[in-house]
């Protein structure tokens, strides 16, 4: 689609963008209807036995969502009106969220803000800060204002199953997936930082169960792998070990499905490599916007929790082989009908 003169070379970093601005300063702070008395919205549902540290759950459309989101589930349903450009990151949490966003956000940008700049964006903003949470937008008619006066092309970040997301098909969704045991080690320690009491056996529990926050996991995962392979051009799959051991290649990938694939003289300048570099895991780590402040989407958690280890495989240091092995059966089982496997699942 072609852009007007002076239109940004790619997505802004949505911390950049005033919510006071001339486009939505005449929309007052207040709560859509759907916020405006959630217990009639939630009372009816019903709800899951929850361990301490744990938000509370309600089951809409087939699906366990903190309670706080299902008025942002209704509204995304009615109001979320996508652009034939955007692009969404999707996952299940703890899946790899921030990295891809990162990976994203450096790609689709990379005309405005090289990778290899002093001033690039990520280096002074978390990539939460970058690209923003749907869930949180939706909360409140000025978020959902902000969104609607983000300009083209847009990035944006969900939790939520890819049923929650209406007109699916009008725009691009890049979803990233991680082996279930890691996730829920992973799951299990960013809940530790506001309550350490909690046991890894609790989570594994829930996760078992499916009743999780987004979940079942396996669901979640079974929606958008089957709508990337009904629609490859608009669902873009990965899987967060893939993207461990060849970054670089992916990121060519991600390039290529959102449109904007590395030209000849990118490669031999080493642009690819750059965003790589900029995104690593390491590097993110050190920066101050990740070591200090907290995470905005409502939770009181610090932004360095996001950052513990980014590796494969930490399962093993914390799961008994029975659990392991649990787990790998309850995940084949519920996916082998999507044809969706998870390879080397107790190496």
């Amino acid at each position: 689609m072609a852009k007007a003169p002076g239109a940004p070379l790619g997505p802004v970093p949505f911390a950049d963008v005033e919510a006071d601005s001339g486009l939505v300063s005449g929309v007052p702070e207040q709560l859509p209807e759907e916020h405006a008395d959630p217990d009639d919205l939630v009372s009816a549902l019903p709800s899951a036995p929850r361990p301490k540290g744990l938000s509370s759950l309600r089951l809409y459309d087939g699906f366990w969502l903190p309670e706080w989101s299902v008025p942002v589930a209704v509204a995304l349903q009615r109001r979320f009106e996508p652009r034939p450009d955007d692009v969404v990151v999707a996952s299940f949490p703890k899946c790899g969220t921030t990295w891809v966003n990162a990976l994203t956000f450096a790609t689709m940008a990379r005309r405005a803000h090289p990778a290899a700049g002093a001033g690039h964006p990520l280096l002074r903003l978390n990539p939460h800060q970058c690209v923003p949470f749907l869930e949180a937008l939706f909360g409140s008619r000025r978020g959902e204002a902000r969104l609607a006066a983000l300009p083209s092309p847009r990035l944006m970040n969900t939790h939520m199953p890819l049923a929650m997301m209406p007109g699916g098909g009008g725009c691009k969704v890049v979803y990233v997936c991680r082996e279930p045991k890691d996730m829920v080690v992973s799951l299990w320690h960013f809940h530790r930082r506001l309550h350490p009491e909690l046991p890894l056996a609790d989570v594994f529990e829930a996760v078992c169960g499916g009743a999780v926050g987004y979940g079942p996991v396996w669901d979640h995962i079974a929606g958008y792998w089957s709508a990337s392979a009904a629609r490859p051009d608009g669902v873009l799959f990965l899987r967060y070990e893939e993207l461990l051991r060849d970054p670089a290649g992916h990121v060519r990938e991600l390039a290529r499905f959102v449109g904007l694939p590395f030209s000849g003289a990118e490669e031999d300048a080493g642009v690819v490599h750059d965003i790589v570099n900029l995104c690593s895991f390491g590097h993110l780590k050190t920066l101050e916007a990740n070591k200090t402040g907290h995470m905005n989407a409502g939770l009181p958690i610090p932004r360095d929790a996001l950052f513990r280890k980014g590796v494969a495989g930490d399962w093993v240091n914390h799961m008994t082989p029975e659990m392991a092995r649990r787990l790998d059966d309850i995940v084949a089982d519920k996916l082998h009908a999507a044809g969706l496997t998870f390879l080397h699942a107790r190496e």
